[in-house]
């Protein structure tokens, strides 16, 4: 069954861009092969204004990969947060990635048959405009939260601030590295697929638009 995610409408406070608006309603992420609870848990809250939809991500780590720092670098091999998102057709979609270290990785994705195998990613796409914002929040038991911001612009899409109601399609995504526990693959909506893998449209959720 396909999840729905209500997005409110409000603004972003650039002093404040760890504090989610009340109207927000943070969902949690589970293993992308079977829908478990991960190991590690995360939260994602979304928001919009009239420029930029807002993501947050909540994530708790033990310990921190990343080696990568520059742009388009294959963030997938570090830990990483992820955001596939569809405005129009789950055969076109783009995907937007950073790691702890607040380096990023854009790209368009064509998929004509929903798979893998026949897709297309154009890596000399860039979302014009996007912030990301990373902090990290140690605690004295050698746990943290790495909280990230993406603030992706509706024109880098091509698109005006959505109407109220509208709705587009949506995953987020992280991968945890980890050399003792294992690497972890955690989703929205599981894609059910093992080995893990993020690039299934077809279960992609809802973002509803609010008022």
């Amino acid at each position: 069954m396909t999840e729905t995610l209500f997005v409110p409408r409000a603004g972003f406070d650039m002093e404040e861009p760890w504090t989610t608006p009340a109207a927000c309603s943070p969902v949690r992420l589970r293993r992308s092969a079977d829908a478990a609870v991960p190991r590690l848990a995360t939260s994602v809250a979304v928001w919009y204004d009239a420029e930029c939809l807002s993501v947050l991500f909540s994530a708790t780590d033990d310990a921190i990969r990343a080696i990568h720092h520059r742009h388009d670098d294959p963030l997938y091999e570090d830990d990483v947060v992820e955001v596939f998102l569809a405005p129009d057709t789950l055969t076109r979609y783009y995907e937007l990635e950073a790691n702890p270290n607040g380096a990023v990785f854009d790209a368009t994705v064509d998929s004509p048959d929903g798979s893998r195998a026949t897709m297309h990613v154009d890596r000399g796409w860039d979302c014009a405009g996007l912030v990301v914002a990373i902090r990290k929040v140690f605690e004295s038991t050698g746990w943290m939260t790495i909280d990230t911001v993406l603030r992706i612009p509706f024109s880098s899409l091509g698109r005006v601030s959505p109407a109220e109601g509208e709705q587009w399609r949506i995953n987020f995504f992280r991968v945890d590295r980890h050399a003792e526990e294992g690497d972890e693959f955690s989703a929205w909506q599981a894609t059910g697929k093992e080995p893990p893998d993020f690039h299934v449209p077809a279960a992609f959720g809802v973002l509803r638009f609010g008022a």
